[in-house]
């Protein structure tokens, strides 16, 4: 949820907005969608290459098996404004993680299977009816580990109408070889950047290889993405989030440095929605909201560099956080 003000002015496009040929578009995502679907069969779509056998009901550190389980959708107002728009975000949340971070607060279904079971065919369908209802774009939460299954339903819905940009809203815990297979069918890389240290991503994500898989990956989403405004709309691009920590300053001006040294023409949202959600109260240095010295330091720092975005306010309303959604597909069956 994101009550933003601009960091500058949005840089003017190199290029318009130019969709790919639905149906080729379709038989794209169906071909890559057999080849994910092949490595379910020793699991590997992610940097912890569980090697489980999701086909045969083994699972992974995710937690998921071959179904797909999404916890809600619905048109979310409270993304960054270039992805919001006017008509909201078409967003999906799929339950489990492949992180699983102890201060997440989507917590209880990423930390979980809880969720509706739902089809290739049943997630097609909710992406056609998120556009009928006005959705500017198809947004995938934490989508990583049903990747498979996600794009094969979106060749269904592109076979049936869907013209939608999608957005692939990730913890950007990815492997360099997904992105890849990504190419031709993503518009918009949402992606977190969380931690530059790999202690803190250890302590925090059990993952201290984090830093370098994420720089890696975010390299990969930036060079395939030029950054394309329709107005106020994104419509192609790379968006950086980060979300900073209490008592971690110098860990979000290191961030910031790198993104402004090796993607500089990404986009950043600079969050500062932090509440100590899930186990952070097991963390006595992050058991806190951020606080005003924090906030403009990093502010301040952010404002010294040549980057487009948004920063959020020190306390933004929380009503539209994760741990008040409720698990339901009204409407979109």
């Amino acid at each position: 949820m994101l009550d933003e003000s601009p960091i500058m002015q949005k840089r003017s496009s190199a290029r318009r907005y130019e969709r790919m040929n639905p149906t080729e578009k379709a038989r794209l995502a169906a071909e890559r969608g057999d080849l994910l679907y092949q490595r379910l069969q020793n699991c590997n779509l992610c940097p912890r290459d569980c090697q489980a056998n999701r086909l045969e009901g083994q699972t992974g550190y995710c937690g998921a098996g071959e179904e797909m389980v999404v916890y809600t959708a619905f048109l979310h107002h409270g993304e960054e404004p270039g992805i919001s728009g006017e008509g909201g975000s078409g967003t999906i949340f799929f339950s489990a993680c492949n992180l699983k971070c102890v201060y997440c607060q989507n917590h209880r279904f990423s930390h979980s299977l809880e969720g509706n079971r739902v089809t290739n065919k049943d997630l097609a369908g909710m992406m056609l009816r998120l556009q009928e209802k006005g959705a500017e774009n198809i947004n995938l939460v934490t989508p990583t580990h049903f990747l498979p299954q996600i794009i094969g339903a979106l060749s269904i819905a592109l076979q049936h109408g869907l013209t939608l940009p999608l957005v692939y809203n990730t913890s950007g815990y990815e492997k360099e070889e997904t992105i890849e297979m990504l190419d031709g069918i993503v518009d918009v890389y949402l992606a977190d950047m969380k931690y530059v240290s790999p202690s803190v991503a250890e302590r925090y994500s059990n993952a201290p290889d984090y830093p370098s898989v994420n720089q890696k990956s975010l390299q990969s989403m930036y060079k395939r993405k030029q950054t394309i405004w329709e107005g106020e709309l994104l419509k192609e691009g790379t968006i950086v989030r980060h979300l900073v920590l209490p008592g971690h300053v110098d860990e979000s001006i290191e961030v910031l440095t790198w993104i402004n040294e090796n993607i500089p023409r990404s986009i950043i949202s600079l969050m500062f929605q932090y509440q100590p959600y899930f186990k952070a109260h097991l963390y006595p240095e992050i058991n806190r909201r951020v606080n005003e010295a924090e906030y403009s330091r990093i502010r301040d720092f952010l404002e010294g560099l040549d980057l487009e975005g948004w920063v959020q306010e020190l306390s933004p309303e929380e009503e539209l956080a994760g741990v008040h959604f409720k698990s339901s597909l009204e409407g979109l069956f």
